[in-house]
């Protein structure tokens, strides 16, 4: 009985879903790779037979497409083990100078499409597979999906609400469906993908060398990331393939360094603000009774 399994890879055409695609093949897996433009990967299909790999054409801002990936799915391959939710793509510019469509349809990809296609997953998985086997969904974040550095607020907040749509889901699950969820979040890596960035003119409010979003822009159009997206791609093929899946993993050295200001910021503001809570409690409660908590510790 082989052993190789079925993944499915969301946004396959450029950066880190290429580059996933590329190393699951070479692994021996089988790979179904939805993007907006299948010929952007006519050079693999004619290496790879298509038991080994399935080209769909998906945008995952449209559900019924998202939909069919999966019946595909499920009709070629009969089962799947893990689902890269990757497609997506940024915005580069202040608040004030990014048009609120443009946000909004940023929005339709990364949160949007990336929740549809977490439902559709945990479904397959629970529903499609054999009872127990469960399966593996990675959701492709980022370091801005827990610090919101200036000049990017629409895309940090689109992976603000990915994490926690992820982190909610990861503890509706019943455990027995073995499910797991992992929220990637890579800091900066080299990638194709960057090109697909949209970056809009600086406000003019924002345009003075004390400007924070300014400052940032320069470090950014100016600067090359350290980050390898092969090397970030074997990293998350070990993982998926291991036992030990934890629900978040930042990746990257510059990711570790902003979650542990984050952490230890975050632990500063406690005692800072606790005195503003120390009298909140409702009078009309009796000694010792306890009000109904809605939200799970």
């Amino acid at each position: 009985m082989s052993t190789s399994k079925v993944w499915l890879i969301t946004g396959a055409s450029s950066g880190f879903g290429r580059s996933m695609t590329e190393h699951v093949l070479l692994q021996g897996d089988k790979v179904v790779a939805t993007l907006r433009k299948p010929e952007m990967l006519d050079d693999l299909a004619a290496r790879y037979p298509k038991n080994k790999l399935l080209v769909l054409k998906v945008d995952v801002s449209k559900g019924e497409e998202i939909d069919h990936a999966f019946a595909k799915t499920k009709e070629v391959f009969g089962r799947l083990d893990v689902v890269f939710n990757n497609a997506g793509y940024g915005v580069f510019g202040e608040v004030e100078s990014t048009p609120a469509e443009d946000a909004r349809a940023m929005f339709d990809v990364n949160f949007w499409g990336a929740s549809h296609v977490s439902r559709a997953a945990v479904q397959f998985f629970r529903e499609v597979n054999e009872s127990g086997r469960g399966g593996v969904l990675l959701q492709n974040s980022s370091l801005a999906g827990f610090v919101t550095p200036p000049g990017i607020s629409y895309y940090s907040a689109s992976k603000h609400a990915l994490n926690g749509f992820s982190e909610g889901l990861a503890h509706e699950l019943d455990p027995t469906w073995n499910i797991k969820i992992c929220i990637i979040e890579p800091g900066g890596f080299y990638t194709s993908g960057l090109d697909k960035m949209k970056t809009y003119a600086t406000h003019p409010a924002y345009n003075g060398k004390t400007s924070p979003a300014a400052i940032v822009h320069a470090a950014i159009t100016t600067g090359t990331p350290e980050g390898d997206a092969n090397k970030f791609s074997k990293a998350v093929y070990r993982l998926a393939n291991g036992d030990n899946i934890p629900l978040h993993l930042p990746m990257g050295q510059d990711a570790l360094a902003m979650l542990q200001d984050r952490v230890e910021k975050l632990s500063a503001i406690v005692p800072e603000v606790a005195p503003w809570s120390a009298d909140l409690k409702r009078d009309d409660l009796g000694a010792g009774e306890v009000a109904k908590v809605l939200i799970p510790a």
